[in-house]
């Protein structure tokens, strides 16, 4: 999420103001690089995130004393803009800084066949498997083709998980952009998508940041399915590691990626704040957004295509 690319990704689907910091050498080589993006309105404020929308961010060089450079012209930059925060998605400790760990990236060690993946895990975990196959779904991976299948299944799951959702457009400007890099996993049942899940791979890492089933499939453990091709297409493309993405420790994510054999990578997200500021809250377990998601899960699925949108782009 350093590539250069995805300043095009999120200015073309967002509208954001992005702030690319690159250090070089004397011999003008790129030796550390610090993405920001800045998130400006008046209901979640005015504050920039390396990198919204992902998992990880953060300044990399080739030195530590480079990413601290890189970090300081960028808080020299926010005082300048008066921001109320810079937050830095780290997977690296650092000193010094107000910092949140509550959050762990859950990581899988890919073998090199499928046969020895399916033999590690418990029986129960492979009769959870076997239940939806039963039901003699069709398993499809593409691109734009699966476009329309995917943002069906994910907007109506965000709706009933009371979280507004992306834009369409955000995952065709993905696809368009790293056409060899981005996938589509879709199953459909009895000729309806019921799950899908949208696929970034860069070196030996295949992620999943995003992946829904919608709810009246649940009895059949769709969602079961879905993972485990979405592990054998990352064995069949030679990926090394399995990104399952964030979650809280101990939540019910967290066990779920665990039952797979994932294992927690520690998260830390730093924080660049102007005096007598208090660490942000902008997530949805923050009571005060309770009575909004409420609301939300009741509304119609058109509706919260068309508002979704316009509330998440200003979400990190």
């Amino acid at each position: 999420y350093h590539r250069s690319e995805w300043k095009s990704v999120i200015k073309k689907t967002f509208g954001h103001q992005t702030y690319y910091y690159i250090a070089r050498n004397t011999q003008k080589k790129i030796v550390g690089v610090l993405p920001l993006v800045r998130l400006k309105s008046f209901l979640f404020g005015d504050y920039m995130v390396s990198m919204p929308y992902f998992n990880y961010g953060g300044a990399i060089a080739d030195h530590a004393d480079i990413e601290q450079q890189l970090m300081a012209a960028s808080k020299t930059q926010a005082k300048q803009l008066k921001t109320q925060h810079v937050e830095y998605r780290d997977d690296i400790p650092r000193a010094n800084l107000p910092v949140q760990t509550n959050k762990v990236n859950m990581l899988l060690a890919l073998p090199a066949t499928e046969n020895s993946l399916w033999e590690s895990f418990t029986p129960k975990l492979r009769a959870q498997i076997k239940r939806p196959q039963r039901e003699n779904p069709e398993i499809f991976v593409g691109k734009d083709e699966l476009l329309d299948d995917f943002y069906t299944v994910f907007a109506r799951n965000m709706r009933d998980l009371g979280t507004p959702v992306y834009a369409r457009s955000f995952f065709k400007n993905i696809l368009a952009t790293f056409p060899l890099n981005s996938h589509i996993l879709v199953i459909r049942w009895q000729g309806q998508a019921v799950a899908a899940a949208f696929l970034i791979g860069h070196n030996d890492t295949l992620e999943i940041p995003w992946a829904s089933t919608i709810r009246k499939v649940n009895h059949l453990s769709m969602n079961m399915l879905m993972y485990w091709e979405v592990l054998r297409f990352a064995i069949k493309q030679n990926f090394i590691f399995f990104d399952f993405g964030r979650s809280s420790k101990d939540a019910g994510t967290y066990r779920f990626k665990q039952q797979w054999g994932a294992k927690p990578k520690p998260l830390y997200w730093h924080y660049w704040l102007p005096e007598n500021s208090e660490l942000p809250s902008l997530n949805p377990s923050n009571p005060k957004f309770a009575l909004v998601i409420y609301v939300w899960k009741r509304l119609p699925v058109f509706v919260t295509r068309w508002l979704g949108p316009l509330l998440v782009k200003n979400l990190p």
